[in-house]
């Protein structure tokens, strides 16, 4: 082989692939990125890439064969097809684990982003599009897929029929009136009707079968019945706070705590009427009732006194400032001043020293 051949060939591999190396590279770490957290699962996937695909020989095998910038770009973006099926199929192994074996809270902290739009909706975003299927049953059909409903006729002024779509911070929003969000006339209105609807004595049966996600708290209270009471607490202090508190007892009297019963009433459930309860679990509820509510105002006021702390601390760290930028305001006039009267001792004229 000619020498001029082989020095050409040697820049080639040297200089060629490696700007389309870095950028394969980059990309390529961009989705193991998408492991990071997920208890090793990036090592697991790295693992099946060196065992299945021969990572470094293939790497090798394209500096040894190729011979023009061409040839390699194609057999780089040929392994990278290779990897990117790997890496997929380890995406959906390690989505399904994690929707089977771990509580709907794993999911949030780890960030697990799912296909389906609906589940791409904050803890808020869900109780409020629940809402509005309630207040809105009969006037309106729902698709929870597309986050989307037809409103046949409108419950309030200035609200006309249409198809509304739930705000989004994941997709492309529609603009105008027929987005819908929380401050929508639509919104508030779902938000006013919630706040009141009637809530006799009733009977609710929760179906946990059916949520996408598992809540191991709720799953532990499976077979089990007891007596529950919701309240709404508003306190007037520096802000307005607004509490929702749970009060409830099993059927062995042991209470039952705040987050436990609000995952329960992430469930679907059926509602069925109740004719009396027993004074005394009445009796406890209420008494249940009273301690969480001293509890919570107990807290409220706790950092409310933590806050007036705070801004009386930067209040006073304020006025000192002002104090000391005074201070040396002043120390510098009067220096000014010692100045200019030396100056004027110094003076050969009286016109001199009249006009410092």
């Amino acid at each position: 082989m000619p020498q001029h051949w082989t020095e050409q060939r040697r820049r080639l591999l040297v200089i060629c692939p490696a700007s389309i190396r870095k950028q394969w590279s980059l990309e390529l770490q961009d989705k193991f990125n998408l492991f990071t957290g997920v208890f090793g699962a990036s090592d697991e996937v790295l693992g099946t890439i060196e065992s299945g695909v021969d990572f470094e020989k293939r790497i090798l095998a394209i500096y040894q064969q190729c011979r023009t910038p061409g040839e390699i770009e194609a057999a780089f973006q040929q392994l990278r097809a290779e990897l990117e099926s790997s890496i997929k199929s380890r995406i959906d192994e390690t989505r399904r684990i994690l929707l089977e074996h771990f509580d709907e809270e794993v999911h949030a902290r780890l960030r697990v982003q799912l296909d389906s739009a609906r589940e791409q909706l904050d803890r808020f975003g869900k109780l409020f599009w629940a809402l509005t299927k309630f207040i809105l049953r009969n006037a309106a059909s729902f698709d929870d897929q597309a986050l989307h409903f037809d409103l046949h006729a409108a419950p309030c002024d200035g609200v006309r029929p249409g198809r509304y779509h739930l705000i989004s911070k994941s997709q492309q929003n529609v603009s105008g009136e027929f987005l819908y969000r929380l401050s929508h006339p639509l919104g508030q209105h779902a938000l006013s009707e919630g706040r009141s609807c009637p809530t006799p004595l009733a009977e609710v049966a929760f179906d946990i079968t059916s949520h996408p996600t598992r809540l191991s708290v709720v799953e532990a209270l499976k077979g089990n019945s007891g007596w529950l009471v919701l309240q709404r607490l508003v306190i007037e202090s520096f802000d307005r706070e607004e509490y929702l508190l749970f009060s409830a007892l099993d059927d062995s009297a042991r209470p039952v705590n705040q987050e436990t019963c609000e995952k329960l009433f992430l469930c679907n459930g059926k509602a069925s009427p109740l004719e009396s309860q027993p004074q005394e679990i009445k009796d406890r509820l209420g008494k249940e009732a009273q301690r969480h509510v001293k509890a919570t105002i107990s807290r409220s006021l706790e950092m409310n006194n933590r806050f007036l702390q705070e801004e009386r601390e930067r209040l006073e760290k304020w006025a000192e400032d002002k104090v000391l930028a005074a201070e040396k305001e002043l120390a510098d006039t009067k220096a000014q001043i010692r100045a200019l009267n030396r100056q004027a001792r110094m003076s050969a004229t009286t016109e001199e020293q009249h006009q410092l």
